[in-house]
């Protein structure tokens, strides 16, 4: 029947598609993962880590350009690794202590390189640790930002560099009301003075000041810099960018995973009105120069030994400080969790954030929201909008597909009313058969004819699945990037919305002290949660809502789909999940509805029993 021939094809194709991303990606993703991280700590163990030691007068010139340094970070000089704790304690310290982000300064270099997120824990308990984002040079994994002068070529002053040690004018911790000052003189005239503020999210402003009192003027060149020791464990997915990242005036979105940058080693920009980082799946850091500042920008990747330091930069246009005179540049870092309303997803709602507030070009890009941001920025709009009201995400996940419903409610209804149509004129078809036994193009003939005289769409049983998809990717994406959803519980066993269910059917849902996904080879498969095997009850249903076919081969299909989906979605986020079951479940009433309205029988029941009566028998 060509009803059913489309259903059953746009379902098998839908269900290929998550199959094959399941199966062939996922999994391979999740054991590259683990052999990364195996190796990861074998090397972390016996291989040095580069400093982040370097000379700003010894630093390669840019290319094109003789009369222009670069940044400091380009020379790193490998040195033994120690514990984060020891690395913090080797140098004074000027505490920073908000609501969101607790670490230090490190006086000596006077870098930004220790932050926790005080907010975010490392799992769904909170007597977890936190995040850590930023530590220092020499430990295991080197994460920090930079700023300060780079001294123009010929220029033979003293700059302060990574070896430096900072004085703190005054005492007392960096807060969101009370800012820091360090100070340091090079002995020839020259007096380096910074000022750096914090408010009560994740954004540092940081102010640096050179006074001459010497003998001649000098030019020198504003920078900032974040520099990353090694590429960390990313994710791994194609909808997922992890890694450098900037929106660079013009030239628009530029992103460049640690793969790609390692093989083009370095990538110069030059823009008006940008900004640039590097950015994690929930974490980021960011540059964040003033809109109408002209920079010198750069992604770049140099190897020492067996790791590679990543880092982005820029230098600003130069300035010339006259004897007895004083110049200033201005600095901006975002280091924190990519919270859309923090980072500005919405100009309104209360989600413009610093995009908004800082007049940033394109900030809100910070989050991944991919090739289809125009469902996907909705969802997470619609999401957070009843989770303000209720404060659960998963009951804004079951209310968003109530109104997902009633949006496509007259598409539906037209698809759902034809297929009803179709199930009244299934004794005419079978006629049809019997009347032309061997002549399908006969049967095809009068097919066609009976749908033009009832107005019938043979195409229409595609439509509910057809919709459905764009709103099953938009929501996972949703699930899978935004922070918010991060460790989101439901109700019940459901801690984090964003993870798998954890309840698993084949060690009785936690009665017997075993995990099953451990079992070597086939593990992975025998993930089953209780709700995966609600959302394959309900697409039970849902198929059962139908008659039977009358082909053994699409019988089969119709029997086998549900379970097939209940194992491939129980890899899935949670959420996800129960969207999947919840819509399940409205799309039965809404067919089961239609189907009386236009004077089908509503066979669920007959074939439920049906089915259980054969098996009885």
């Amino acid at each position: 029947m060509t009803d059913n021939r489309n259903t059953i094809l746009a379902v098998i194709l839908s269900g290929l598609v998550l199959i094959a991303w399941q199966y062939f990606y996922n999994v391979p993703q999740m054991e590259k993962q683990r052999a990364q991280q195996q190796t990861q700590a074998e090397l972390q163990k016996t291989t040095p880590q580069p400093s982040a030691s370097a000379t700003p007068g010894a630093a390669p010139q840019q290319p094109g350009n003789a009369a222009q340094p670069a940044t400091p970070g380009a020379n790193q000089q490998a040195q033994p690794v120690v514990a984060r704790e020891a690395a913090i304690a080797a140098s004074p310290r000027v505490k920073i202590d908000t609501p969101r982000i607790a670490g230090s300064i490190a006086l000596k270099g006077g870098r930004i390189d220790d932050i926790a997120l005080v907010q975010f824990r490392e799992t769904v308990d909170p007597k977890s640790p936190p995040i850590i984002l930023y530590s220092p040079s020499g430990t295991a994994e080197p994460y920090y930002a930079e700023f300060g002068w780079v001294a123009a070529t010929g220029v033979t002053a003293k700059m302060p560099d990574a070896q430096t040690v900072w004085q703190q004018d005054g005492s007392g911790s960096l807060t969101p009301t009370t800012p820091v000052v360090l100070k340091w003189e090079n002995g020839d005239g020259l007096t380096f003075r910074r000022t750096i503020a914090v408010d009560d999210h994740y954004l540092f402003t940081i102010k640096d000041e050179v006074s001459n009192v010497g003998n001649a003027p000098v030019t020198l060149y504003p920078f900032a810099l974040i520099s990353r020791h090694g590429a960390p464990q990313v994710s791994g997915y194609y909808i997922l960018h992890e890694g450098l990242i900037g929106y660079l005036g013009d030239q628009g979105l530029q992103e460049y995973a640690y793969k790609k940058i390692d093989e083009s080693k370095k990538v110069d920009f030059k823009v008006t009105n940008g900004w640039l980082g590097i950015t994690d799946k929930y974490w980021a850091s960011a540059l964040l120069p003033d809109t109408n500042a002209q920079l010198q920008a750069r992604f770049s990747s140099n190897p020492s030994g067996n790791v590679h330091t990543y880092q982005t930069d820029y230098l600003l246009d130069p300035v010339t400080v006259a004897i007895g005179g004083t110049a200033t540049a201005n600095a901006r870092l975002f280091a924190g969790a990519k919270e859309a309303g923090v980072v500005g997803v919405f100009p309104f709602a209360g989600l413009g954030g610093y995009n908004k507030e800082l007049g940033l070009n394109h900030f809100d890009l910070l989050i991944d929201w991919g090739w289809f941001y125009f469902i996907t920025k909705p969802m997470f709009l619609g999401l957070d909008f009843f989770y303000r009201f209720f404060g659960n995400f998963g009951i804004s996940i079951l209310l968003v597909t109530v109104i997902v419903k009633l949006l496509f409610f007259p598409l539906a209804n037209k698809s759902y009313a034809s297929m009803a149509k179709m199930k009244s004129v299934q004794p005419q078809l079978q006629a049809l058969k019997e009347r032309y036994p061997d002549d399908k193009v006969k049967q095809q003939q009068e097919m066609m004819e009976i749908y033009r005289k009832e107005k019938i769409n043979p195409v229409a049983g595609c439509l509910p699945v057809l919709i459905q998809i764009p709103v099953f990717f938009s929501l996972y994406k949703v699930l899978f990037v935004t922070i918010e959803m991060r460790h989101a519980p439901f109700y019940g066993w459901i801690k984090d919305l964003s993870a798998p269910d954890p309840t698993n059917l084949f060690n009785l849902f936690g009665l017997i002290p075993f995990d099953p996904t451990t079992i070597p080879v086939f593990g992975h498969y025998l993930a089953l949660g209780i709700w995966p095997i609600i959302m394959g009850i309900t697409m039970w249903f849902q198929m059962k809502l139908n008659p039977t076919p009358p082909d053994p081969t699409q019988q089969i299909i119709f029997n086998w789909m549900p379970l097939i989906f209940t194992f491939m979605l129980a890899g899935f986020p949670a959420g996800l999940v129960i969207y999947w079951a919840w819509n399940n479940l409205l799309s039965v009433i809404q067919q089961s509805y239609i189907m009386r309205r236009n004077g089908v029988k509503v066979e669920l029941f007959d074939n439920l029993k049906a089915t259980f009566a054969k098996k009885a028998t």
